[in-house]
């Protein structure tokens, strides 16, 4: 069984993140890590301190000579701030100088200190921060590393920024995954960028922020991933767990999951055809996003992600209360982002690439590489 346990907070000395089932042989380098969160940090709209948040990477374990050996994987993210932090956020007995009391709306800030008996935000968003995600796309970097061995891909592209609205259709394919990071905003659509671009420039002078939606895609995942036996086999409810655990993400659709819901079922489906020439089923559309009774179906799969905008404002006008003094004020304001929706969309593709090689080793099993390989050869094989 694959899983994965992150640790760390977004100013402490650094992340880590364990990586446990993955099968011996899978090709893993520090470049493909560093890579990944290069990516992560991309995006017109973030912040300065993606360019003080550098990710300093080390392989700590379960790899050896660029190959997993079967037993866990480690990776730490250092922190190069932390000399700035090291005070405020030190492990040792004492107290902070400067206590944050205006829990921001729409963070964790106050039910986490309700919850914890904790009188100081920053006991609560140190962790809540989305620099957490850092060490599940090097995680996830492990996943899409076993995925590539099986001719699995998965990707991503925003399809709305703000209130801009990508054309419907343009999907990327993997070969495409360049094309869409280099986009500023990794839209696929070239004329809703440039709109996407105006929308974050005219937010950023007004010291507000954007969310958006982001859609993930997964080529060629096999037929039977996840299980129509128990609610939590699922594969779309096994997603959208994973792709809702994402900061800020408070909406997740599978396929065509809204818009389908107001049509009469005649026009809801994807009709089955057989595809002679290839000796499969195929499905023409994507209205189920690749997913029925929970498995999957040999077909492209797809999710899309809504991000709320981001909680801390550049210019602080949400109304909080302080929880010391009970006193009406604004909340606090940290470094923060205009968007992070592109970058959001690499932290999806993490959550569904972990996902899906779970799944994969469920179905296929195997303690190397090669024999999860031949487990899946033979599946496909009898299908036929």
């Amino acid at each position: 069984m694959l899983r994965f346990l992150t640790a760390g907070e977004s100013h402490g000395r650094g992340l880590a993140v364990i990586v446990e089932g993955l099968p011996a042989g899978v090709p893993i380098t520090l470049d493909e890590v560093q890579g990944e969160l290069a990516r992560r940090r991309l995006g017109f709209g973030r912040g300065p301190r993606m360019r003080f948040e550098q990710d300093e990477v080390t392989l700590l374990a379960g790899i050896r000579h660029g190959r997993t050996l079967g037993s866990p994987v480690a990776i730490e993210i250092a922190n190069t701030e932390w000399p700035k932090w090291e005070d405020e956020m030190s492990p040792a007995p004492g107290r902070s100088q400067k206590p944050l009391t205006q829990p921001r709306p729409g963070h964790a800030d106050l039910a986490g200190m309700q919850k914890y008996g904790f009188g100081d935000a920053r006991d609560v968003l140190e962790r809540a921060s989305a620099r957490e995600t850092a060490a599940r796309v090097a995680a996830g970097c492990c996943a899409k590393a076993l995925l590539a061995q099986l001719d699995i891909d998965v990707l991503s592209h925003v399809i709305q920024l703000g209130p801009v609205v990508a054309k419907t259709g343009a999907r990327p394919h993997p070969q495409d995954l360049a094309d869409v990071d280099a986009s500023s905003v990794r839209c696929f659509d070239p004329e809703a960028e440039a709109a996407m671009v105006a929308e974050i420039e005219a937010a950023a002078k007004a010291g507000d922020s954007l969310g958006g939606v982001v859609e993930v895609l997964g080529y060629g995942a096999p037929v039977g991933l996840g299980s129509h036996v128990h609610w939590d086999r699922k594969l779309d409810g096994m997603l959208a767990q994973a792709l809702m655990s994402i900061q800020a993400v408070k909406g997740v659709e599978i396929g065509e999951g809204f818009e389908v819901a107001g049509r009469r079922g005649s026009e809801a489906h994807d009709a089955i055809d057989w595809d002679a020439g290839a000796g499969r089923y195929r499905r023409e559309s994507t209205r189920s996003g690749g997913i029925e009774g929970g498995m999957s179906t040999g077909e492209i799969l797809v999710a899309r992600l809504a991000m709320k905008p981001l909680a801390t404002l550049n210019r602080p006008v949400l109304r909080t209360v302080d929880v010391v003094t009970k006193e009406e004020t604004v909340s606090f304001k940290e470094r923060t982002d205009v968007t992070a929706v592109p970058a959001m969309g690499v932290v999806a593709e993490t959550m569904m690439a972990l996902v899906l090689a779970a799944e994969v080793l469920r179905k296929f099993g195997g303690d190397s590489l090669d024999e999860v390989v031949r487990n899946r050869d033979a599946f496909v094989a009898a299908l036929g």
